[in-house]
């Protein structure tokens, strides 16, 4: 087991009082609810609370489980509860406005919540939390760093040998999950839209990878069927001639990388093809060339954008109008986090920042070609931490 320093985590929690007396110099108080802002500020995720008074010290009330969190945690204040009441009773300096996760907490639990804590007010602490989760410390990146190597093996090396003709995309699925665990990787992808769920990531053959998707991305997929639209299709088999697309994630202690690499099965794919994935190579490291301190998200976005012919932007991040308007995200704890390479994102990148940048292409009767890898923003720019295979990849 390993346990986040208690450095570390005392560092996390003063950044975050530092940025809310900035940012909300009125503020009291912040109540954290979701799993994963409890494990980036405890070094475990439990059902409980963790409240973050501003002039005292921070209590993760656990309800369950309470020993599971004192073995896993080096946090220094973890007390037991039973429900609200239990806190309640202890903490007695409720303000009339608390800060919580709008995002992610229900209203019926908010009700409960507000039962026993009787604030007058609440304020969004979302788009706080997700600004301080954006500077990564050199443990986050180590684990990140760590992340890759395993995804640059899996993708790069095992696949290959994992293709064969005939299989379907489910297959492929399942035995990329099995290679991916067996390599070091924690098996889950974590995101942080709202009701998104993601077993492993986009498994897919030939035009597969343009199907529709309710999720947010530029690749789609079959999936099971209606009621599973993820993990791959048990009926789309793998033939000569197909393009294999595969969008998945990979973690380490919670840390996740994002990594799309495709192949050639059996035969090359049609010349024209091949330009415009190799474009989109091109876009790869253009943009990885410009994640330095001070550099504008915004600004990367619309000088990429604007520089890109009308032709080519047709199905450029996406196919038909099933496009996004991104060309990179964030990654952290979660898959998509802050800073978005889009508009609206205007606050300059700085050193340590990690994003997965991914430029894509559908193609008619073909598939989506594109690349994809995550990079840390440093000095000389975007050092890529998931390998750099251009992708294509030959399987002969």
């Amino acid at each position: 087991m390993r346990k986040i320093a208690s450095a570390e985590l005392r560092t996390r929690l003063k950044r975050f009082k530092t940025h809310m007396d900035i940012e909300n110099p009125d503020w009291k108080m912040a109540v954290i609810f979701s799993k994963i802002n409890q494990y980036y500020f405890t070094g475990t995720m439990q059902e409980g609370m963790l409240i973050i008074p501003r002039d005292e010290e921070a209590t993760f009330w656990v309800r369950r489980s309470y020993e599971r969190a004192l073995d896993e945690s080096l946090f220094p204040n973890i007390r037991s509860m039973h429900s609200f009441r239990d806190a309640a009773k202890e903490e007695k300096n409720i303000p009339s406005t608390v800060y919580i996760e709008t995002e992610k907490v229900p209203l019926a639990l908010y009700q409960r919540f507000l039962k026993h804590f009787p604030f007058h007010n609440f304020k969004s602490v979302d788009a706080d939390l997700a600004i301080i989760r954006t500077n990564k410390s050199y443990y986050e990146l180590s684990r990140m760093r760590k992340a890759g190597k395993i995804h640059q093996h899996v993708l790069e090396d095992l696949v290959p040998e994992l293709l064969h003709e005939g299989m379907s995309e489910a297959e492929l699925a399942a035995n990329l999950f099995s290679a991916l665990i067996e390599n070091g990787s924690h098996g889950v992808t974590r995101f942080g839209m709202f009701d998104t769920e993601m077993i492993i990531g986009q498994i897919c053959f030939g035009e597969s990878s343009i199907y529709p998707s309710y999720f947010n991305g530029a690749g789609g997929g079959y999936g099971m069927g209606p009621a599973v639209p993820l993990i791959g299709s048990r009926k789309r088999k793998l033939e000569r001639g197909d393009l294999v697309y595969i969008d998945v994630g990979c973690g380490v202690d919670g840390y996740n990388t994002d990594k799309t690499t495709t192949y050639m099965f059996k035969e090359s794919i049609a010349p024209h093809a091949l330009e415009i994935h190799e474009k989109c190579v091109e876009i790869q490291n253009q943009i990885a060339s410009m994640l330095k301190p001070g550099a504008v998200p915004s600004e990367i976005y619309n000088e990429i954008i604007n520089s890109l012919d009308s032709d080519f932007l047709e199905n450029f991040m996406g196919y038909g109008n099933r496009k996004v308007r991104f060309l990179g995200h964030g990654i952290g704890l979660l898959i998509d986090e802050w800073p978005v390479i889009a508009n609206g994102f205007d606050q300059p990148l700085q050193k340590g920042m990690a994003l997965a940048i991914e430029p894509k292409h559908g193609i008619k009767n073909i598939g989506m070609v594109g690349i994809e890898n995550t990079f840390i923003v440093t000095g000389n720019g975007g050092d890529c931490i998931t390998g750099k295979n251009p992708g294509l990849i030959p399987v002969f």
